[in-house]
């Protein structure tokens, strides 16, 4: 795929959407990979949110994973039931409520990155070096689009 130039809105859009199909082919597959009943997709992404960052509020959190409060009220329901995050009342407002993700959240969490890791690296290995090097750097690419999107 060749984008000419930035003017090139046709090549742009064509680009959008040939990366808008692979990035869904490739988390549709690891999604479908999950037994029923694991955490979902959305549960994983705020339990590695609090991982990385600590502690938050939940209005905190549907911020930065771009959701409506009452979807991570949802999200943050589910993992309270699962013993995977715990709430506690927040020391500067105790109005508010915080979030931390518990030992067994962080368990969750490993598990689930090491199964997902594990079966991506085990196709990458059908890569070649050159292959893989390309798409390591397109790495950091993604992760901007990721963060203005």
């Amino acid at each position: 795929m060749k984008v000419d130039s930035p003017s090139d809105t046709n090549g742009t859009a064509r680009l959008a959407s040939e990366l808008r199909l692979a990035v869904g082919r490739v988390t549709r597959r690891l999604r479908q990979a999950h037994a029923v009943g694991d955490v979902s997709l959305s549960g994983v992404s705020v339990l590695a949110r609090l991982a990385r960052d600590g502690a938050e509020s939940p209005t905190s959190l549907a911020e930065a994973e771009r959701v409506r409060p009452q979807a991570m009220a949802s999200t943050l329901a589910l993992l309270e039931q699962r013993g995977l995050v715990r709430r506690s009342p927040d020391p500067a407002d105790g109005r508010r409520s915080i979030l931390e993700i518990t030992d067994e959240g962080h368990a969750v969490l490993a598990e689930r990155r090491s199964a997902s890791v594990h079966r991506l690296g085990a196709v990458l290995d059908e890569f070649t070096a050159e292959e893989r090097a390309t798409l390591a750097s397109a790495l950091p690419l993604l992760d901007r689009l990721a963060e203005r999107l």
